[in-house]
Parts: structure tokens; sequence; C-alpha cells
């Protein structure tokens, strides 16, 4: 929902004159449209990047966007689930308005979506989706793209099979190689116009088929399938466990409940040492891909007029709160998400932006960078402004992140939310759980592990983030 307040007004007016002069500085910014490559990683936590800090992990290719580009540090999903997530990315728009609220099959809702890819192929560009689509089992050619290759729902780790612009191909190797192919296939054809290249990879999910009621043929979800060269990488190396990750919760009354016969959440539920290996083998390969793409453009001599992202749909937990599979659920480690971005001339080379950004915040600013004013049912904001000399004044201070509940895992039935994240405050509102919201201060407690929403210290804190939540609600998430 848009702002028409004068104060509103003012606003934007800034932000209109901070993005001038920070096209005036950077005159590649003025010249034409570039060409866009989209490279999505799935399940990939913002943390498991060299450049992000991580202790052993070597992620080369995706640190050179990071230093010669942007690192977002505080970017989020707005719905930490595959699928409302893909379409968040695509459309711009919080869950609750594109209406793709969970895992089920959505193949036909998903054709109806007015995504960005559209509107850039409606201006001139060459448009192509290359991988995993996740809106449904249904791989056939979604509006928008030019060019088509998609596996078939989750699609397999080995010799994966692709529709092929409408043809159906079986090919050999890992998945994350063949859709690399297909993607060097792409920028080695002439293109008279720019283009986008939208690589969305299958890793790093787990080896398992999701059937059209979103129930999953390996309940566990825990098998990391790496390419042979990667099988044995990072052997022996210790996976760090932060403090959350070795106890159980506590002051949570969601995650506390009595379960059929699960066990009680805890150490020894989270997450495996081999499965978060077999996690980090599978972005080795993604890591040379995105190196190898980096390569041809750099060849073609294209590169420098090529906008470069790398992020993630969501994040996972490595045994945070007892928790593993789940993903979902508004804590960090399921919400925060890598963004990187490059375009010399326009993004400033090693550029940490700390503002909030967000998955629905990726439409507008291709958009944007295209020469395309963002349709008006757009929610995200471009993030240009943010990349220039002076980031302009009025920019968001909090977000809402929502989660419709689904039946695949039964440890988080019944918890579908509401929440609302601000700069230092979250607060999540359970829908069909009385008496277990949850409210964490992030600056005295960045791992969430003491629940403050009794403490009458906070009570008008806790006030003021349930009424901005009602707000975020209202406007069906806001801006």
């Amino acid at each position: 929902m848009r702002d028409f307040s004068f104060s509103g007004f003012l606003t934007r007016i800034a932000q209109c004159l901070a993005l001038s002069l920070t096209l005036a500085v950077l005159p590649c910014a003025a010249a034409s449209p570039p060409n866009m490559l989209v490279v999505l990683v799935d399940d990939l936590r913002w943390d498991d990047l060299g450049c992000a800090g991580h202790p052993f992990v070597k992620t080369p290719h995706m640190d050179r966007v990071a230093s010669e580009g942007a690192r977002f540090l505080n970017a989020f999903a707005t719905t930490p689930l595959c699928s409302p997530s893909r379409a968040c990315l695509l459309t711009g728009m919080h869950a609750r308005a594109h209406g793709i609220t969970d895992n089920t099959e959505r193949g036909p809702q998903s054709h109806k979506l007015a995504t960005f890819p559209q509107s850039l192929q409606g201006a001139g560009y060459e448009t192509a989706f290359i991988g995993k689509w996740h809106m449904g089992n249904d791989d056939s050619r979604r509006p928008g793209f030019d060019h088509w290759v998609c596996l078939k729902g989750q699609g397999t780790s080995f010799d994966p099979v692709l529709n092929v612009n409408g043809e159906v191909r079986k090919e050999k190797g890992h998945a994350t190689d063949v859709l690399h192919q297909q993607a060097l296939q792409f920028l080695q054809q002439p293109h008279s116009k720019p283009f986008l290249l939208y690589l969305s990879h299958k890793a790093l999910h787990p080896e398992t088929v999701q059937r059209a009621d979103g129930s999953l043929s390996d309940p566990n979800a825990s098998t990391f399938i790496p390419a042979e060269r990667h099988r044995d990488l990072y052997a022996g190396q210790r996976i760090p466990r932060p403090a959350s990750a070795l106890a159980s919760p506590q002051d949570k009354p969601a995650l506390q409940r009595s379960i059929g016969d699960l066990p009680p959440l805890g150490p020894a539920t989270g997450s495996s040492d081999e499965s978060i290996l077999g996690r980090l083998r599978m972005l080795a390969g993604v890591d040379e891909s995105v190196g190898g793409l980096l390569h041809e453009l750099e060849k073609s001599g294209a590169l420098d007029h090529t906008l470069v992202v790398v992020t993630s749909d969501h994040g996972y937990f490595y045994g945070e709160h007892g928790l593993s599979v789940e993903r979902r659920l508004a804590y960090e480690e399921s919400i925060r998400i890598p963004l990187l971005m490059r375009l010399p001339g326009v993004i400033q080379a090693g550029s940490k932006p700390s503002q909030m950004a967000l998955t629905i915040d990726l439409a507008p600013t291709c958009l944007e960078l295209a020469g395309i004013e963002p349709p008006s049912q757009i929610q995200g904001r471009s993030l240009l402004p943010l990349l220039g000399i002076s980031p302009p004044p009025g920019w968001r201070e909090d977000f809402m992140i929502e989660y419709y509940t689904d039946t695949v895992f039964p440890r988080i039935r019944q918890m579908g939310y509401q929440a609302l994240r601000t700069t230092r405050w979250k607060l999540i509102h359970y829908l069909e759980l009385p008496d277990s919201d949850e409210l964490y201060d992030l600056d005295a407690d960045p791992s969430e592990m003491r629940n403050v929403i009794s403490d009458p210290a906070h009570a008008q804190t806790l006030g003021d983030l349930r009424s901005r939540l009602a707000r975020r609600v209202g406007q069906n998430g806001g801006r």
C-alpha cells in the first residue's frame, strides 16, 4: 500500500534526489539497460559464505561478487518457505498478496503470477529461466520467459530430467553441473537485446520428492548429495555450533509442545554434522558455477554491463533451538538470506549496506535498473538508493514476516504466524496457538534464546510492536 501523505511525498522526493545524485556520479548507470544474471540458491544460509566469515567454507566466486559489488548485511525472506518465497522474489509482493502460501501444488496459480521477468520481456529483454521453479510440480513454461529449462518438481541430484522449451530431455551428471551447462549455453548465444538469465539451482536442497499435497517421499529430508568431486570436501572439519544449538529451547511454548511420539527439541534433534557437510559440499558446485558464468561474461565483454545477483529463498537451521529441516519459522537462521549484487558504475565495490533488504525488493530493483516503472501492486522497494554515496532518509524500519500453516512436518503444525522484525526487536504472533507469542531483544539476545514477552519492563515496547504489526497486516505487508 503506497503512502500518499504529504510526508510520504517528501520522502519519495528525497529518495529520487538521492538516486539522481548516484546516477550523476556513476556515469555507467545512465547507459543502456544492463543484462541481468540472478542466481538463486535453494535454502542457502546467509552465513555459509566465505565473505560472510564462515570459518572453513570456500566460496571464492561468490566472494568476488561481494568484493566487486555489494553484500547486504541485513537481507531477509518475508515468508521463509520455498514456494511462497520464490513467488515473492519474482513478483515483489508478500505471500498474502500473490497467494502462493505453501508448498502444495501451485502450478496453475503460478502461471497467473505477474512477475518482473514479464515486465522485462515486454520492455524488450530476452529472458531465460533455468532450473527449479518449485511452485507446483508442473515443469511447463511460465509466462515471461523466452527460453525455458525446468526441472519437474524438486528434480533429482543426478541425471535430471529437463523440460527444454517443451522437449523432455534426460541429462547426465550432477544437477548443478547440468544446469550450469544450460546457463553457459544461453550466455554463449548471440544476444541482440539485453537479457535476463534467472538460474534457480536445485542445490542445496535434499534428495526428496514433494507430492502435490506438499508431503515428502523422505520425511527426514536430510540427504544432501554433492557432485562426486566434492564427496570428501571439508572432511574432518568441525561444524561450529552456537549456544542456541547446544541447549533445549526455553520460554518457547510453541516449540515445547508435546507432539505425538516426537522427542523434545534439543541438541539431539538438530541437523547432523554429516547433513550440514553435505549441504556445504553441494554449495561448492554452485560456487564453481558462479565462477564459470562470471568467466563467460568476462570473456564476451558483457560482465561489467551485467547485474549479477546471488541470493536464496530462505535459510536453514543447523540445530538452533533443536531445529533442523523445519525452516518456515521466524527465527533468524530461517529468515536471513545472503544477497550479493555486482554492477560496476552503479554498485560501489565493497559496499555493505546495513539497511533491511527483503525478497520483495528484487523485482523493483531490476525494473528500476531497466528503466521500467514498477507496477502499482509491487510492495517491495528498489534497493538502488541504498547503493549510492548517500543512502536516502525514510528507509523501512520494520517489516512483516508471515507463514501459513502446512502439514509437511508434524513439528510445525498449527504454527502459522505473523511476525514483525525491527532493527532491534522481533515479535512473533502465532495465529493458532494461544499464549505462545514470543518477543526478542535482538541487540541483547541475537540468538533469540530469551523470550521476554512477559517481562513488565518491555510492556510498552510490546504494545507498540503489536500496533505496528497490526498496521502491516492491514496494509498487506506494506513497503
